[in-house]
């Protein structure tokens, strides 16, 4: 391959490497260029060049493919790769707090997708979801990319493990830019959603380039930092409980002789689902991202080039958390339920009548996380003559999520005060409105009955932290070498790639006011604020909801508490697990391409195939739990002991894997495609893993009916990767440089899906001390004296009789502040339901791209559109059996994109729409309950203008509606999760010389 060597004016080449190689400058300009024999080529760069150009790669692609180039990123109003990527067909993305974050391309959620940076796969880490391989696109600004394309079909010369897609991230590289080279950026962000932060915060960017001027040596370094505060305001559900209702006995801790007045109950038979909770919530979020990357060149002769280059990304993530809550008790009064073939409430009361008044919570969290990715490679690349090149490409990459605090990475501060005489919620709105009996006035509480929440009605019940932490290394080399003839070309390599993932985490609690909140107005005075919560979700309205809440900060809680409770609050425990997944894959691959005519219409070819065998360890090194702590009535927690086992396993398997691309220009400027290709894609860590993990007790004492099982997941070392077989089959008509229509079709056969099979079994030797000697002894006691058996009479007839205690002295949340039951040897061993992975499912993934591109002549604008269809033949049955594990294809939904532009001049301008339908998240968000994610729209904007050769100066805004994420269950009416967000803005100007 011979380097034709351009030579530029000084603005051309400025203005060049400013526009290929950052995500900010959003402007159009003329490049002039000059051949070797100084004969000068006018080439128009911006909005519609880099269309064009990605235009021609996708017509020029083997296979399915789309890029984007790095005009094209800058000129969406995008905070990172991820936005951008949500504009290419069949390509849509997880947010995290309203910024994009993970993709999912044609139903194939962010775990089965492939991404490389510079043909590198790169690690994932999350302490959100330490089991995940898939990366993080919000740890990357776009300053320092060139390119992203998007490979939807299989090919030999991608490594495996995407069966959506392969995506992958090129950055800028000096010698493609000779000369030297400075662009300076800076960005005023503004969140509309920030409460307690700074409203404006800063982004700044810069790059700069040089090359000698016999363009052997070349250096780069780009770099960035944004600050970004922001809030988020919500409400979730814990868990729906589904059960089938067979008569008013199936609501379940109705009060002795007062039966719930049920409106429209549901028919015998019928699925109905009732509610654990409902908690309002406010988040403050503090992040800080810092990107940097540095390229060295070196290209002594015209036929080799060394590129050595270092990557490095961070992130410090602070989150501060307060809940406002209830919990449904055991007192129900009055239920309303719906039509929905799965019977939820419209309005659910409960009354305390005379009970003392329980509590409201008000618990505090916070979160402190560091998340570093960092990446070195080498890559050689020798032209050994004007046919064949060598390359060789290797590198060290690692991805870091850390606790961010001495603590550790999460706290929990449970917070609460006793003023709830009755409780309730009305699920008739998006929003399910909080109803609350505020009392301060009962005799036993203590409370200053001033009717209104204050400090002196506020204390501690219990302290959860959580120290976790997560590092993944892959090392990776690669040899290929290219052939090219006049017809075609052979390439041929082979690769090595190890990764390993280490995954640690404890989890601690203490006791401070316990549950029963034992003392109010413990807390210093300034500790906490009064703030009406539910007001701050913006776009519904709260006005009929009780509002008082409070913020404050956990770990001051959590460090007073240490003091006054006599426990260390800092993090000096052990990791309880351990876990560690070693995964070495080699694989060698053969491709072939041609080019020719079939009948006077030109046609390319491209054939390859590619073997891979993957050997794999799992090792967890658990400490052990040892007892199921019976804190309550329905109160439980798994208490680690200090005894320590290592459980492992491995496996290997091997893949041969064809692809076959062929496309024919059928009449000019008309081309049909046909592709196959089987692809790979390999289990979650966590589905691997050695040891049961997330033990938890029951719902209730055992010995009562209706009480469920205590929880566990169980990973499964032999589990082999999902198998997809891919045909596509497309048209595409350019009808100009920068113009298209096309219309695809895909179907992908996937095997080896991964299902969970529930099955009933004991862990780790735990005894239950719900259904043992003790408990027996109490519930005939309490039958005898004819007390109802209940779960807080239970546990007090428990407490009281192994203490030596009068049953009737104590109040039931006395005996819980007072006593803990713990299983004895006389206790059976506990029963739970542990989820087991299996690869034992099989399904269809098929749907239709439609995408249509264009502008109109010379008026400066231009559109563009795409529609994806996504169907499977595996869904989830919302009137399913709830004692029944499901199995059904989570992410698939239809997306479609909407782009206008307008370039003329100086001056630029877009507006994008994007739209995901509704689609199934998980298969169980609680036990077996189903999880929707409700379709979601958003508009974005950029508008730039060059105001000089040197300044540019742009304003963008990003979910400029407001529109609100929401998550619910067999019904819509089951709320999950609601998160009202807002608009983002941003005013900035580049300097480039």
């Amino acid at each position: 391959m011979k380097h034709n060597k351009f030579y530029k004016t000084k603005l051309a080449t400025s203005l060049s490497i400013a526009l290929s190689a950052t995500a900010i400058s959003p402007i159009s300009f003329v490049q002039a260029e000059e051949t070797a024999d100084k004969t000068e080529v006018i080439q128009v760069t911006g909005i519609r060049s880099s269309i064009q150009e990605s235009t021609r790669l996708k017509r020029d692609a083997s296979g399915v493919v789309d890029a984007i180039s790095a005009e094209d990123i800058g000129k969406f109003p995008d905070t990172n790769l991820a936005e951008s990527l949500q504009r290419i067909t069949g390509v849509s993305i997880d947010r995290s707090n309203g910024e994009g974050s993970k993709v999912t391309v044609r139903g194939f959620g962010p775990d089965f997708n492939m991404v490389t940076l510079n043909g590198r796969t790169m690690p994932g880490a999350d302490l959100g979801d330490s089991s995940t391989r898939a990366f993080d696109f919000a740890n990357l600004s776009s300053d320092a990319i060139k390119s992203v394309s998007v490979y939807k079909t299989g090919r030999a010369d991608i490594a495996t493990g995407g069966i959506g897609a392969a995506i992958d991230i090129v950055t800028g590289k000096p010698l493609d830019n000779p000369g030297m080279h400075a662009s300076f950026g800076a960005k005023a962000l503004m969140d509309t959603t920030n409460r307690v932060g700074n409203d404006v915060t800063p982004e700044l960017s810069g790059l700069l380039s040089w090359t000698d001027e016999e363009e052997v040596f070349g250096a780069s370094i780009t770099a960035s930092f944004q600050r970004r505060d922001s809030s988020a305001a919500g409400a979730f559900v814990n868990q729906w409980r589904t059960d089938v209702y067979q008569d008013i006995s199936s609501i379940p801790q109705q009060q002795e002789g007062i039966p719930v007045e049920l409106t429209n109950a549901p028919t015998e038979g019928q699925l109905f689902s009732l509610p654990s909770d409902l908690r309002y919530f406010v988040q403050d979020n503090e992040r800080e991202r810092t990107n940097a990357q540095v390229t060295l060149q070196y290209r002594p002769v015209d036929n080799l080039t060394a590129t050595l280059d270092y990557t490095y990304s961070k992130q410090d993530i602070h989150a501060n958390r307060a809940e406002q809550s209830i919990w449904m008790d055991n007192y129900k009064s009055a239920i309303t339920f719906d039509d929905n073939i799965v019977a939820t409430p419209l309005n659910y009361n409960e009354e305390r009548r005379e009970q003392a008044p329980r509590d409201l919570g008000l618990a505090q969290q916070e979160l402190n996380q560091v998340n570093e990715n960092k990446s070195i490679g080498l890559n050689l690349v020798y032209e050994v003559n004007d046919q064949f090149t060598l390359t060789f490409d290797g590198h060290s990459s690692s991805a870091e999520s850390s606790p961010g605090a001495q603590y550790g990475s999460w706290v929990n501060a449970g917070l609460g005060a006793n003023v709830t005489s009755a409780q309730g919620v009305n699920f008739n709105n998006g929003l399910p409105e909080l109803l609350m009996t505020f009392d301060d006035c009962s005799a036993s509480r203590g409370l200053n009955c001033n009717n209104t929440l204050d400090n002196a009605d506020i204390g501690t019940s219990i302290l959860d932290k959580t120290r976790a932490s997560q590092r993944t290394d892959i090392d990776q080399v690669r040899l290929s070498g290219l052939y090219e003839f006049d017809e075609g070309s052979i390439e041929f390599g082979i690769e090595s790639r190890s990764m390993e993932s280490l995954a640690l985490q404890s989890d601690t609690r203490h006791t401070m006011g316990n549950w029963g909140i034992e003392n109010p107005g413990e807390l210093p005075e300034d500790f906490l604020t009064l703030v009406n919560i539910p007001s701050l979700i913006d776009d519904y309205d709260t006005s009929n909801v009780y509002s008082d809440g409070v913020t404050g900060s956990a770990s001051q809680i959590g460090a007073w508490a240490g003091d006054v409770y006599g426990f260390d609050f800092l993090a000096h425990d052990a990791y309880h697990t351990n876990r560690t997944i070693k995964e070495d894959v080699t694989s060698a691959f053969f491709q072939f391409e041609l080019q020719g005519e079939l009948g006077g219409m030109p046609y390319n070819l491209n054939a390859g195939l590619r073997y891979a065998t993957t050997d794999v360890d799992s090792i967890d090194d658990i400490t052990l739990p040892n007892a199921v702590v019976w804190e309550g009535n329905n109160d439980f927690n798994v208490q680690v002991g200090s005894e320590a086992q290592v459980f492992s396993g491995s496996t290997s398997y091997d893949h041969l894997l064809p692809s076959f691309d062929f496309d024919l220009e059928v009449v000019e400027d008309i081309k049909v495609r046909f592709s196959y290709s089987k692809t790979i894609a390999r289990p979650r860590l966590d589905q691997l893993s050695a040891a049961p993990s997330g033990v938890s007790g029951p719902s209730d004492p055992t010995i009562l009916v209706g009480a469920q099982l205590g929880t566990a997941s169980s990973g499964n070392t032999s589990l082999v990767p999902l198998e997809s077989d891919n045909i596509d089959i497309s048209a595409e008509w350019y009808f100009a440089e920068t113009s298209y229509a096309s219309i695809g079709f895909y179907d992908k056969r996937v095997s080896n899906f991964t299902g969970r099979e529930p099955v009933t079994e004991n862990v780790y030797g735990l005894r239950d001390a719900t259904s043992g000697p003790r408990a027996l002894a109490a519930q005939e006691a309490l039958i005898a004296q004819g007390i109802e058996v209940t779960n807080s009479n239970l546990f007090s007839m428990v407490a009281a009789m192994e203490n030596g205690v009068d049953f009737d002295s104590l109040t039931a949340e006395q005996f819980e502040n007072a006593y803990d039951i713990v299983a004895n040897s006389d206790d059976p061993l506990m029963d739970f339901t542990v989820t087991k992975f299996i690869n034992n499912k099989e399904a269809n993934i098929y749907g239709m791209e439609l995408a249509v591109q264009h502008f109109l002549g010379d008026t400066g604008f231009g559109f563009q559109a795409n529609y994806t269809t996504v169907n499977g033949d595996i869904g989830f049955d919302v009137n399913g059996d709830p004692t029944v594990t499901q199995f059904a294809l989570v992410g698939l939904s239809d997306t479609a994109n909407l782009v206008l532009m307008y370039e003329k001049d100086d001056f630029q301008a877009r507006i994008a729409y994007n739209w995901r339908d509704k689609f199934l998240n998980t298969q169980a968000q609680y036990i077996n309950e189903p999880g929707f994610t409700e379709s979601y729209s958003q508009i974005d904007f950029n508008i730039a203008y060059q105001a000089t050769e040197q300044i540019s100066v742009f304003f963008e805004g990003i979910n400029i509606t407001g529109e609100d994420s929401r998550t619910h269950g067999r019904t819509e009416a089951q709320l999950w999760r609601l998160e009202d967000l807002g608009a983002r803005f941003a005013l900035g100007a580049r300097y480039t010389f």
